[in-house]
């Protein structure tokens, strides 16, 4: 069993994959953290946990001056008994005091994993791939019980951990902070890792040393945001994306969050995740329980390139569900940056007729299909079709893409509500709002009030209409502006501040339901690109928008930066015209392309207005995604070589039988008289002889023809490496496909 407990020590000892997770119950009462890192052969730590006495720490046990919750590595620590660091848990009691005393009641082990009541979270389809802790912590003079679960994968290096809330007691509880997990660790000798950004400039992988402060990573919008995410990972210095320790926490929620890594006098270093106290507050009535989402930790001696791929199996196997877990994602053209709201039914059957050609599968008509919409500022909420753009209906326009041998997809925007619209005008009060205040608008449009049954039931009638109506067998889910006015119409006063979580709370149990009633549509999830790329949102759609920036140079930082947590499978990544509408650049085509192939390949341009040449490339493209996209979406992804030196870029996906992997390189920009140079490979069998076949127009120009079909050796591919084509210009690609023999 991956979760033992020694009752004479009083030790649990939590096995997850090569990892070990280690706590005690101090002194009956108080949960410390022992040890994280890699697995240990024996069920216990046999050194015992070392108290000293520390000035102006105080003692809560006065016969014990060596002990101090001030400097106790705590499991779930609470403020206001000597403890002066950030909590996990903070509430405030009928009697205005804020002090809580949790001491250790009781515990459960059990094989499985439960799941978490209203809230998305990792899974398990046999009891045998995990096993499951619960812990009872009580402030018996308040009835304020919190269990938390700790729950370890057998075949995962991966403690998944949350905490349940209940009051037991006979008074009203007001919760002003509730993580879901903490965690002490001994020092702080780590190097924090964090992914924040901006729209169209989403993920932006920084590296910076921790020091004696707080690091706190947030956000306060309303969904888990473009400008950070809910991930933190902490290294040592000398970890590099092949070696070295990392520990990598995720937060499997879509909402206003906060992370934090917390570095005391004694350097000893505090994590913290879970939903951000910033404006937060929940009642809790006696008899009630409040759920926290789920925090995922990662342990690994592999570098950042073992902590990804452990979270990419994770997510791609245990996180997202449904038939298109495991399937093959369509080739698509998305119309948006070839037409904009100018379109009619004509061109979208031209361009539907002109993809097919060229090997698409997929047709996506993105927005501009209903009510009167020709710019932003209209129809939100109003999901009929627009008959002045497509005179026959939606039906008709989805069976002709349909016949002309493609599946036919729609974009829609369910979250919001434009206050030009019969919606609104129906239902001014079903926005969120404070009354009497003013109301923000962002991109003409304020956000529906998600807090409210009523509201979320509307929408998933009109949506369950719309998918009735028509073949479509995909859904991108768009969220276009963050959470201002935050306040209901719907709830009382001293419930205000639950309403950023009600909301997430609402949109969840619609996706249940929406993605329940029909399995055989594709979601995916965006929010202006790149602002929802969360755990939680992968729950119910399997793939996400990465960015509204299509350029490849800039999808190069952007695709890297979301790799380090995301598996390529989840990503949206597509091929646009030039010069990029977001940056003004050029670049060839087959660059654009092989960017684009991380991930899942799509096509938002014109194809209409391609030359022959253009046309033959494209139809190559789709060709080579084929033969290779079973690598890509479900192999290991190694990182060669980072984007952040400007210079150039490369990455590899392998099979999971090593037998097939695919490379690719990026000269960024050019330099004068350059030395030569080679890749080293990784993941690849050394005993192996592989058929290394190298692509792209652009290297026959710079080398001997003879070079681009060779049969080379695991060893040698990972250790002395492969030639890097001499290529010359800015923004060039190649890419190199790898078979054995």
């Amino acid at each position: 069993m991956p979760i033992l407990y020694d009752e004479k020590t009083k030790q649990f000892h939590l096995q997850a994959g090569s990892s070990s997770y280690l706590f005690e119950i101090h002194k009956d009462a108080y949960l410390a953290h022992r040890y994280y890192g890699g697995r240990l052969s024996q069920p216990i730590i046999a050194q015992p946990l070392i108290t000293v006495a520390r000035s102006f720490s105080p003692n809560p046990d006065s016969s014990d001056d060596n002990f101090s919750l001030d400097t106790l590595p705590q499991e779930y620590p609470v403020y206001g008994t000597s403890d002066f660091r950030l909590p996990a848990l903070e509430a405030k009691f009928e009697d205005g005091s804020t002090l809580i005393e949790l001491r250790y009641q009781r515990h459960r082990i059990f094989p499985g994993k439960p799941a978490l009541r209203g809230l998305p979270a990792t899974y398990i389809e046999n009891e045998s791939e995990a096993t499951t802790l619960e812990v009872d912590l009580e402030d018996a003079l308040k009835g304020l019980v919190v269990t938390l679960c700790y729950t370890a994968f057998t075949n995962h290096s991966v403690i998944a951990r949350s905490a349940f809330v209940s009051n037991q007691g006979s008074e009203r509880i007001m919760l002003k902070r509730v993580h879901s997990a903490a965690m002490d660790l001994p020092d702080a000798d780590y190097d924090l890792i964090h992914l924040p950004g901006a729209h169209v400039r989403e993920r932006e992988l920084v590296r910076m040393p921790l020091d004696r402060s707080v690091h706190q990573l947030e956000s306060r919008r309303g969904a888990s945001s473009h400008q950070q995410n809910p991930f933190l990972a902490l290294v040592r210095k000398n970890t590099t994306e092949e070696f070295g320790e990392a520990i990598g926490v995720s937060l499997v929620y879509s909402g206003n969050f906060q992370m934090t890594a917390d570095v005391d006098q004694y350097d000893s270093a505090r994590v913290l995740a879970g939903i951000n106290p910033f404006d937060f507050e929940w009642a809790l009535e006696p008899g009630e329980g409040f759920q926290t989402p789920e925090a995922l930790f990662v342990y690994t001696k592999e570098g950042l390139g073992g902590l990804s791929r452990e979270f990419h199996r994770l997510f791609r196997t245990r996180l997202v569900r449904g038939k298109f877990r495991d399937k093959l994602r369509p080739v698509l053209i998305n119309n948006w940056e070839a037409t904009y709201f100018q379109f009619d039914q004509k061109t979208l059957l031209e361009l539907g007729k002109s993809a097919k050609e060229l090997g698409v599968e997929l047709f996506v008509l993105d927005d501009g299909w209903f009510g009167h919409r020709n710019d932003d500022r209209s129809s939100l909420g109003d999901w009929s079709v627009d008959l002045q753009k497509l005179p026959d209906g939606l039906g008709f326009l989805a069976n002709s893409i349909t016949d002309q041998g493609l599946q036919f997809g729609i974009w829609v925007e369910p979250e919001m509500i434009s206050p030009d619209s019969d919606l609104y005008r129906a239902h001014p009060d079903w926005c969120l709002h404070v009354p009497f205040r003013n109301q923000s608008l962002s991109r003409h449009q304020l956000v529906l009030d998600f807090s409210r049954d009523e509201v979320c039931d509307a929408i998933l009638h009109q949506l369950e209409k719309l998918l009735q109506s028509a073949p479509i067998r995909y859904v991108k889910w768009d969220m276009n502006r963050h959470i201002s006015e935050a306040g209901s119409v719907g709830w009382p006063a001293h419930r205000q501040r639950e309403v950023a979580h009600r909301y997430m709370l609402g949109l969840y149990r619609l996706l249940d339901q929406l993605t329940a009633m029909f399995p055989e549509v594709l979601f995916e999830s965006c929010s202006g690109g790149g602002g929802r790329f969360d755990p939680g949102m992968l729950y119910y759609m399997p793939q996400v928008w990465t960015s509204d920036n299509t350029d490849a140079i800039s999808r190069l930082s952007i695709q890297f930066g979301t790799s380090l947590v995301y598996p390529v499978i989840t990503m949206g990544s597509h091929v646009s015209a030039v010069p990029n509408h977001q940056v003004g650049r050029v670049t060839s085509i087959e660059t654009r392309g092989f960017v684009a192939m991380m991930g899942n390949l799509g096509y938002e341009l014109d194809v209409r207005k391609l030359s022959e040449e253009e046309r033959g490339m494209v139809q190559s493209q789709i060709n080579l995604y084929h033969e290779i996209r079973h690598i890509v979406l479900f192999g290991d992804l190694y990182r060669l070589r980072q984007p952040s030196n400007k210079r150039d870029t490369a990455w590899m996906y392998v099979s999971e039988n090593r037998e097939e992997a695919f490379v690719t390189y990026v000269k960024i920009l050019a330099e004068a008289n350059p030395p030569l140079d080679r890749l080293r490979l990784q993941g690849l069998d050394e005993k192996q002889q592989y058929q290394v076949t190298l692509m792209g127009d652009e290297v026959n120009r710079y080398i001997p023809i003879a070079t681009k079909d060779m049969e080379i050796s695991g060893s040698e591919l990972m250790n002395f490496g492969l030639l890097i084509p001499y290529l010359h210009g800015d923004f060039l690609a190649c890419a190199w496909s790898l078979k054995a023999k």
